[in-house]
């Protein structure tokens, strides 16, 4: 399409990422990052917070981290020692999460607005030495849940030398003195929680090698370079933004927009406004534009490469209704809390449909429920593993670490592989529908209402059935004005799809529940549909 050719003019000028190839994926190599950019590019922005008004630069974040060094020092806290990080997305965020992990802690990020109901297990289970929370949240914390640590407001950079923050004690000429002891690769560096509205979120933990050997080939699937600029508002509490928008940056020395949070009505302005080359994105928020009034167009952004899009499956109606409306190419990507990025694309190299080729690392493959590899084009379970030894963590109950896979691991989802490598995915696990014996794909039926475009979401799940065990429903959302019946759309499906998988009741919303993350959230609609059977 013109929109790719477009934006390649952009990108091939640009300078291909650092080659890193044996250096040690661990905080050492995030401080080298921090200092070759600062020694390059010390000028060049690394953040620039839109609703703060500001922003700070290679140069800056390299000072910063080094008196948060001497800070970490000065409290004896270093490798392994749990730093809590309770805020919103902000440059002080930014600066607390990549600079902890710079000296060699243990950064532990949550989402506070999701996790709340959760935040006094969660810190128990922590048992960190310091929790930096940001003012004015609109709760009071647990503060009893972690009484052996020290509890520290955020603040802001520029603080007054003697306010009780964090970027207050960083205002003074500290020391940067090093903690106690190097961290090793095998140090554990983040400690981030899933989004659990309702169920106990989990706590994914990740080693200085794991995180750090994710950065570089994250960097390289997406094409980044020097030269971009990415917008993001996704929370920097989780891994996808954390590695893709937070630490990518610093790899290759580019710069991160960050917005607090998804604007609609602003979204296209920031990409005109800030210059922007990537913009982050995801199925939520892909449909919330192509439901919007904007009549912006590729040709009125030229700096724009491309929109992400991660987290959540997207529907081939949903890409091409994008693309075609709004003349901008979309890049797919994918991964898992536990193993950061799995698979990215660019411009340059997509499919529609798919979300990318997979890192080569991760050596990736697809696999029979036995194991047993299955060829090109033949759906399995997801499975990776880099290193026989790997052994992949969380944290138990009691704050121990739990180690639930050694060597490889299966992400829970189903996909294949085509000849050319790309991955295409086509649903989860946990989401299958078993129909007396059959096994059924809510996403394929997805797919078919979302080809009827009076339907703006669609979410097939399974409900329990006295005969078959489970039955199949459909939740849709239609758009506004239409008329369409229930009627007319079980006829559709019955001319697309195979007797086992047509829906036998279509469930009419006014909105679809979405996760914290805004993944649709179908356990939530099958507990809706059971509890109105009762």
């Amino acid at each position: 399409m013109d929109f790719n050719a477009r934006a390649m003019n952009i990108s091939t000028v640009t300078e291909a990422p650092a080659a890193r190839d044996g250096a040690t994926p661990d905080a050492d190599l995030l401080r080298g990052w921090i200092r070759e950019n600062a020694a390059r590019r010390g000028s060049a922005p690394y953040v620039v917070g839109i609703d703060q008004g500001r922003s700070l630069t290679h140069g800056e974040l390299a000072l910063l981290v080094d008196r948060l060094r001497g800070f970490l020092a000065e409290e004896g806290i270093g490798p392994n020692d749990r730093v809590v990080l309770l805020s919103n997305n902000s440059i002080e965020h930014l600066v607390t999460y990549v600079g902890v992990m710079a000296c060699g802690a243990t950064i532990c990020t949550v989402h506070v607005e999701t996790n709340q109901s959760h935040l006094g297990p969660i810190l128990s289970k922590l048992d960190p030495r310091l929790v930096v929370y940001e003012e004015g949240l609109g709760f009071e914390l647990p503060r009893d849940a972690a009484p052996s640590a020290r509890w520290l407001a955020l603040g802001e950079i520029g603080d007054e030398v003697g306010t009780d923050s964090l970027f207050g004690r960083l205002s003074q000429a500290v020391g940067t003195a090093a903690p106690a002891a190097a961290a090793s690769p095998d140090d554990i560096a983040a400690i981030f929680f899933t989004s659990g509205t309702t169920a106990t979120p989990k706590g994914v933990v990740l080693t200085f090698r794991e995180l750090m050997q994710n950065v570089t080939p994250t960097a390289e699937a997406f094409a980044m370079t020097s030269a971009d600029r990415i917008l993001d508002f996704r929370s920097f509490n989780w891994a996808s933004a954390q590695i893709l928008s937070a630490l990518a940056p610093l790899a290759v020395g580019a710069t991160l927009i960050l917005a607090r949070k998804f604007s609609r009505s602003r979204f296209f302005a920031w990409i005109r406004d800030f210059g922007a080359t990537m913009a982050a994105g995801n199925p939520t928020t892909i449909n919330m534009l192509v439901n919007g009034d904007d009549t912006v167009t590729g040709r009125d952004l030229p700096t724009l490469r491309f929109v992400t899009s991660s987290s959540a499956p997207l529907t081939l109606q949903e890409w091409r209704r994008f693309e075609e409306r709004f003349e901008i190419a979309i890049a797919q990507g994918y991964g898992s809390s536990e193993t950061g990025w799995i698979a990215g694309s660019h411009e340059g190299a997509r499919k529609v449909g798919s979300v990318g080729r997979p890192l080569p690392y991760h050596k990736l493959g697809i696999v029979a429920e036995d194991g047993t590899p299955l060829p090109s084009g033949e759906i399995g379970f997801v499975e990776l593993g880099w290193d026989p030894q790997a052994a992949f963590r969380q944290l138990g109950e009691g704050g121990e670490l739990d180690t639930y896979a050694v060597g490889r691991t299966r992400t829970g989802d189903l996909g294949y592989l085509d000849a050319d490598g790309f991955l295409f995915l086509t649903g989860r696990q946990k989401d299958l529908i078993i129909r007396g014996g059959v096994n059924i794909s809510p996403l394929e039926i997805d797919s078919v209402l979302l080809d009827l475009t009076e339907i703006a979401e669609a979410a097939t799940v399974g409900v329990p059935d006295p005969v078959y065990g489970e039955e199949v429903a459909c939740f849709v959302v239609l758009r506004p004005g239409s008329a369409l019946t229930a009627e007319a759309i079980l006829a559709r499906c019955a001319d697309r799809l195979a007797p086992p998988k047509r829906p036998k009741q279509v469930i009419f919303r006014d909105a679809l529940p979405k996760t914290g993350r805004g993944k649709m959230d179908r356990r939530a609609l099958i507990d809706a549909w059971v509890a109105g059977a009762r």
